[in-house]
């Protein structure tokens, strides 16, 4: 009879321990889950970041090669004979040279290449912006819940971040960092509570 009990005891401290685990397991794989999409969004700026100094260096080359080819077209014309500009005012032959010059036109692709990079680049900085705000957002809302628990999908739902895993993780993050320094109390698995004041 005693070794039954034991054998129960030692089975219910296994349970525990193997629950403890796995919460801690399910913690540290919500972590590597944002992470990994932080990484992937960073990844996706630098590589539209990169797109956009390509297309802005080959513009740049292009308009100095324009700018070469211009400096060869004006000194080919200083060294042509005196006798062939002399039937031409002054005032045209001025016109002339400058409209010799090529005008530097950017493909339609390119521009608009340029454009989206500018775009996006914009788009995530204020991107960028509105994540540097989501702690005050949190505690907003928190103050606004009062004494209510929340599920971290909830939260991310009312700050109208939950298009996607990558916010709602974003959100699950910022909650845990609150726990950890004391601004939001834990009350449950996935539940949170403003902390009483």
């Amino acid at each position: 009879m005693v070794s039954a009990t034991r054998a129960a005891h030692n089975i219910e401290i296994t349970a525990e321990s193997l629950q403890e685990d796995l919460a801690r397991l399910e913690i540290q794989k919500q972590a590597l889950e944002r992470e990994l999409a932080a990484v992937v969004a960073h990844l996706g700026s630098v590589q539209r970041a990169l797109s956009a100094l390509e297309v802005l260096m080959l513009d740049s080359s292009a308009s100095a090669d324009t700018a070469g080819a211009a400096v060869d077209t004006g000194q080919h014309q200083a060294t042509e004979p005196a006798e062939a500009q002399t039937d031409v005012a002054p005032s045209e032959s001025a016109g002339a040279v400058s409209k010799a010059e090529p005008r530097v036109q950017q493909p339609k692709s390119r521009q608009g290449a340029g454009k989206r990079a500018s775009r996006e680049s914009r788009a995530e900085a204020d991107q960028q912006r509105n994540y540097g705000k989501l702690t005050e957002q949190i505690m907003d809302y928190f103050a606004e819940a009062g004494g209510v628990d929340v599920r971290a999908r909830d939260v991310a739902a009312a700050l109208g971040r939950d298009t996607d895993s990558g916010s709602i993780n974003a959100v699950r993050s910022t909650l845990d960092r609150l726990v950890g320094t004391s601004r939001i109390r834990r009350t449950g698995r996935g539940l949170y509570r403003a902390k009483q004041s």
